[in-house]
């Protein structure tokens, strides 16, 4: 920095604020310490200027999947809101979603420059008696059942499955079948207990689940088994990819999206306004959950304080032309669901 300072004809302290990106340099000064630094090479010691300070400006995040479309959204919001606030972000992803997984990711985190931790949860794991946490990081989870022990920011699952559950009740449809997702996730456990809540609270019979692993070729499986179902006249998926597998196994079992059966999905991806039918969807904001995420996490550095609870991002349903009042006359004869059909229908991925 002395060199720099020699060089531009400046004080050391001029070009401290150069770096430190502060306002009160004129141009042309900053000018002539920028061109100094590219002419000797110098770059800011940023382990220096984090001992000086306390702090790494940096935030670990982990997740165990950056194929999935809501870790991958937020994510990109979790990257772009820390930048806004200066901070960068430290990426480890967890190959196996085991606790002896989540545990070395959150070691590793304690050994790398972090300020903070967020994890991307998605399945039974972080509440585990064997997971500690490193100690003096502060941490904020997604999606996940700690928020007793840990600040956890998540979309109200509940609330969206329950919008998409009671739009097709006030359509007129007698009971709703339900496509959920993976048992071990969080988001497909709330939604599914919040789709059976709704169905008993109507007084309307509740039919056995078809389980799927999110993808299409599940709501594929499950669609083939639906379009057969006596009295299925309404579907709820987990999700919309899911739901675009039961689009296809409707229409190739000849079985017309609304006109004999309504469907919902849940995600809201920017494809589901281009299915066919445009599909009627629960919205979820992740955008408005990367950023609670690090507003939370920078509110825990400020203070030096970690309040435990649950922050819900609300949902909102987008009714498109996926979802009808039931046709009565195609229906009639149907009934409600074979009462052979116990307990919960397991899909595997392309089964037939």
């Amino acid at each position: 920095m002395v060199d720099v300072a020699k060089r531009a004809g400046v004080s050391t302290q001029t070009v401290s604020r150069v770096v430190n990106g502060e306002r009160y340099v004129r141009g042309s000064t900053r000018d002539q310490v920028i061109a100094a630094m590219n002419d000797l090479g110098y770059r800011p010691n940023s382990a220096a200027r984090a001992l000086k300070r306390g702090s790494f400006r940096t935030i670990g995040v982990i997740t165990f999947s950056l194929s999935s479309l809501g870790n991958m959204r937020t994510l990109e919001a979790i990257a772009l809101h820390a930048a806004r606030q200066d901070f960068a972000i430290t990426l480890i992803p967890v190959t196996a979603p085991t606790r002896a997984g989540i545990q070395g990711a959150f070691s590793r985190m304690g050994e790398l420059a972090v300020d903070a931790v967020i994890a991307i949860m998605e399945v039974h794991l972080l509440d585990a008696a064997t997971v500690t946490l490193p100690p003096g990081v502060k941490v904020v989870v997604v999606d996940s059942d700690a928020g007793e022990q840990h600040s956890v920011v998540d979309t109200d699952q509940a609330d969206g499955a329950q919008k998409a559950v009671k739009h097709l009740l006030d359509l007129g449809h007698q009971t709703v079948w339900h496509v959920a997702g993976p048992e071990e996730s969080f988001a497909s456990e709330r939604r599914s207990a919040a789709w059976r809540s709704t169905l008993t609270a109507a007084g309307k019979p509740v039919p056995p689940v078809i389980r799927g692993d999110w993808s299409a070729e599940s709501g594929y499986a499950a669609g083939l088994r639906l379009a057969d179902e006596p009295g299925c006249t309404a579907v709820f998926a987990a999700n919309d990819h899911m739901a675009l597998g039961l689009l296809r196994a409707f229409r190739e079992k000849g079985r017309s999206v609304p006109e004999d059966i309504s469907l919902v999905g849940f995600d809201d991806v920017p494809e589901a306004s281009a299915y066919a039918p445009p599909l009627t969807t629960v919205h979820q904001n992740f955008a408005d959950v990367g950023e609670r995420c690090v507003d939370n996490v920078l509110q825990q550095l400020r203070t030096d304080t970690a309040e435990p609870g649950v922050t819900l991002v609300p949902t909102k349903l987008v009714i498109r032309q996926s979802t009808a009042r039931p046709n009565q006359a195609r229906n009639s004869v149907r009934t409600p669901f074979s009462a052979h059909r116990l307990g919960d229908i397991g899909t595997k991925h392309g089964e037939p």
